[in-house]
């Protein structure tokens, strides 16, 4: 997961869509985060075949170890476009709850 690339933010802003929330990301943001979830998916799909073959648990964990820093590496790129597109907009238009809702998101976060 060693790349750097552009911080992914939403093209638009995080809109309401009726009462559901979309995000509009971008192509490239999009392709960047899929890649990354297929690739986790395989990591996990990994660590199953080595679960299943007896591997030796400490490597085992390490696998995991891996995959969850990948998984919070996607999260954080996640955070970032959320907070510098979407928060920025609703805090602009006057809406002061988001701060609340990000404070939460954060927490969630942060017990992982």
């Amino acid at each position: 997961m060693g790349t750097t690339e552009a911080v992914p933010g939403c093209d638009e802003h995080c809109a309401s869509e009726g009462s559901v929330r979309k995000s509009h990301h971008s192509e490239k943001t999009k392709n960047n985060l899929v890649t990354r979830l297929n690739r986790i998916e395989g990591q996990i799909r990994g660590i199953k075949g080595l679960i299943e073959k007896d591997t030796y648990c400490d490597d085992v964990i390490t696998q995991i170890s891996a995959t969850q820093a990948a998984l919070n590496s996607v999260a954080k790129l996640l955070l970032e476009g959320h907070m510098k597109s979407c928060v920025v907009e609703r805090i602009q238009e006057g809406d002061h709850e988001v701060v609340d809702e990000l404070l939460v998101t954060i927490q969630r976060l942060m017990k992982k």
